[in-house]
This record gives structure tokens, C-alpha cells and sequence, in this order.
């Protein structure tokens, strides 16, 4: 797997991987960004929400399970001195729809933790994950 980052302004930057799609980084205007594409802290969060999702979501549409729709909330706590590393990340899956079996859901989130989601295994051991979820009604 390869990264190309280019800057674009000052500590502004576009980067891409193998895969050909840009992705912006930026940080706030207070450490010299300009506020204009999210951070790479964020960007973990994001990779680690991303990752888990794509597996459950397999994993329950292989069993057949409907999901009407989905939302992802993650939380995360950062250590004051740096490098300001992650110290607590809480994610919440909320899905949408009716009948949802609850030990699918569970099975799902276990499978994905345990075994598939790269970014997740990368992080358990230097961060405490917890997670979460909520089935509720489709939101239509």
C-alpha cells in the first residue's frame, strides 16, 4: 500500500492512496491551517469508524439481517502532553429498522473487533476501545 501527500498551503495537504481517491488534511488556523479539511486525528476516527462498519454491515447482510439505515458516533478522549495520543475512544453503531435481531447486531460488532477491522486491532492495544449500540425504529 503506497501515499502520495502533496501540499497545497502551508500545513494544508491533499493525499491519495492506491486506491486514486484524494483526501484532504488540514488543522485549525491556531497551529498554522487553515481550518479547511478535517485533521488526522480526526481521520483515524474516522478510518476506525469506516473499517468496523464495512464489516458489520457484510456480516449482517450475509445473514440476511435488513438494515434500513445506520450511523456510526464515535467519541475519543486525548492525553494533554504530547503527542496528544487517543487515550479512550467509545463507539456507538446505531441501526435503523424493524425486527433487527439484537445477538446479529452483537455478533456482528464481536466479528468485526475480534477478527476483520484492521484499523480496530491496530489500536486495542494502545487505546481503550468501547463500544456500543442502539436499535431503533427506521427513521422514514
Amino acid at each position: 500500500m503506497n501515499i502520495y501527500l502533496k501540499q497545497i498551503k502551508d500545513i494544508s495537504f491533499a493525499a491519495k492512496g492506491d486506491s486514486n481517491h484524494w483526501v484532504n488534511l488540514d488543522t485549525i488556523e491556531k497551529a498554522g491551517g487553515s481550518n479547511a479539511a478535517s485533521t488526522p486525528m480526526e481521520l483515524v476516527l474516522m478510518a476506525l469508524a469506516g473499517c468496523g462498519s464495512m464489516d458489520i454491515l457484510t456480516i449482517l447482510k450475509k445473514k440476511r439481517v435488513q438494515v434500513d439505515d445506520f450511523e456510526v458516533n464515535v467519541s475519543a478522549e486525548r492525553a494533554d502532553e504530547h503527542p496528544k495520543v487517543f487515550t479512550k475512544i467509545n463507539v456507538e453503531y446505531v441501526f435503523y429498522g424493524k425486527n433487527i435481531p439484537a445477538a446479529a447486531v452483537e455478533k456482528a460488532i464481536e466479528f468485526s473487533t475480534a477478527k476483520y477491522c484492521s484499523v480496530y486491532a491496530m489500536l486495542k492495544n494502545n487505546v481503550e476501545i468501547t463500544k456500543n449500540y442502539k436499535i431503533l425504529e427506521s427513521k422514514s
